[in-house]
């Protein structure tokens, strides 16, 4: 009785035993469904991933085969216009070689050509020197030396430093003439060359000559002149400026003019009064020569 009671207790044990034991096994089940569910899921979720992948990669590959064949095409086209732009070069030195040669064989004959078309040092010339000149269309031009346009268009108007000093000071305007300088002859001498070679000077003392005397102003009418130019200056001034005025014409357009005395007649009474002549043949740059004009006959304009 005691065996059999001792067996009971045993397979009482065993049962307890076997009973935790299938406990511990339903928890570790229960946990591995969890955990294959949880990798169920993230399986899932890979295999959506890599067929996002996968697509991306198929369209990141089709537009590497698009990306491909279009570089080939633009190299195609680059080297196409690479061999264009190549054949457009090798034509335009050969037409700029049949410009230069032309250019060279027409300032031989005297052309003047203009300034903005021409590369002087490119040009096949036995008188290497080039003239830079100006003409009444104030545009500039080259020319070999001293050579007149066979086509006659446009007379030629000298650079500003080939002028005399009196025609540069003639250029100035009135602020520009006196920062240039203080001298007030020498700025009335440039005033009075201009009112004779620009028609819009206006004031204009000056007048027309005859035979070898292309033009002059008498002394009287320069006193006068000069009284209008500077107003409020005494007659005995005037007289003063006139003589000073004619020394800086002299000094300023390098002894081009020249200074005679001429008996005048006025009331009855004769004097000897100064004149201020340009001859017929002096040599003023930009100027040509021609034959002065008939004077009337009180020699007034």
């Amino acid at each position: 009785m005691q065996d059999l009671e001792r067996e009971t207790d045993l397979l009482e044990s065993k049962t307890d035993d076997l009973e935790t034991s299938t406990d511990d096994l339903e928890s570790r089940t229960t946990d591995l469904e969890s955990q294959t569910t949880d990798l169920e899921s993230r399986t899932t979720t890979l295999e959506t991933c890599t067929t996002t992948l996968e697509s991306k990669t198929d369209a990141l590959e089709t537009q590497t085969d698009d990306l491909e064949t279009h570089t080939t095409d633009l190299e195609s086209e680059t080297t196409r216009l690479e061999n264009l732009a190549t054949a457009a070069i090798n034509h335009s030195k050969a037409n700029k070689a049949r410009i230069e040669e032309l250019q060279s064989r027409e300032l031989e004959k005297g052309a003047h050509l203009l300034a903005d078309n021409v590369d002087p040092h490119e040009l096949d010339l036995a008188d290497t020197h080039l003239e830079r000149i100006h003409k009444d269309d104030d545009r500039t031009y080259y020319r070999l030396p001293e050579t007149d346009d066979p086509l006659q268009r446009g007379s030629v108007s000298l650079a500003h430093g080939d002028l005399l000093p009196i025609q540069q000071l003639a250029r100035m305007d009135e602020d520009m003439l006196r920062s240039t300088t203080s001298s007030l002859p020498s700025r009335l001498a440039a005033k009075l060359w201009k009112a004779r070679t620009d028609p819009t000077a206006g004031d204009d003392p000056w007048n027309d000559g005859c035979k070898n005397v292309r033009e002059y102003v008498k002394a009287s009418d320069l006193k006068h002149w000069i009284r209008r130019q500077e107003p409020g200056t005494s007659d005995t001034y005037a007289k003063k400026l006139v003589s000073r005025t004619i020394d800086a014409l002299l000094d300023l357009s390098k002894n081009r003019v020249a200074i005679r005395r001429k008996r005048e007649r006025k009331n009855g009474l004769e004097y000897t009064e100064r004149r201020v002549l340009i001859t017929a043949d002096a040599e003023i740059p930009g100027e040509t020569t021609s034959q002065p004009k008939t004077a009337d006959v009180t020699g007034q304009r």
